[in-house]
């Protein structure tokens, strides 16, 4: 699962959830999924991308929208992998499932089930995974 956006299309509102792979987008809407391309732009708000090498992402989980914590599927400790469930997040009426953005260690958890919670406040935070060295 990936980000949940509101969208206008031929006047209709739907639920979307967008998914990054890649270069590639998928979106899922009412069960239908399509996968697309978005030529670069500044003003992407799905993608932020950095000026050239590799692009650093950040391990902090926040919610997109005001919500309340169902419940935090992590510990400090745990290791988890990119897109793996970190908390279920009931926004609107609709429970989402709140995926890691990186690999790595919990470091902290600043949430707890029942909790509600505002928009863009950090939630859990991820240390990145160090690679092994040979």
């Amino acid at each position: 699962m990936g980000v949940i956006r509101k969208v206008i299309i031929d006047g209709e509102e739907f639920e979307v959830d967008v998914e990054i792979k890649g270069e590639a987008y998928r979106a899922t809407i009412e069960g239908q999924t399509f996968e697309f391309l978005i030529p670069e732009s500044k003003t992407s708000s799905l993608r932020k991308r950095g000026g050239g090498g590799s692009r650093k992402r950040s391990g902090t989980v926040s919610a997109s929208m005001p919500g309340k914590v169902v419940t935090v599927e992590v510990s400090v400790g745990d290791s988890v992998e990119e897109g793996q469930t970190v908390l279920i997040l009931e926004a609107m009426k609709m429970q989402n499932e709140v995926a890691a953005p990186i690999s790595g260690r919990v470091s902290a958890v600043h949430c707890e089930d029942g909790m509600n919670v505002q928009a863009n406040v950090p939630l859990v935070v991820i240390e990145p995974a160090v690679p092994e060295e040979d």
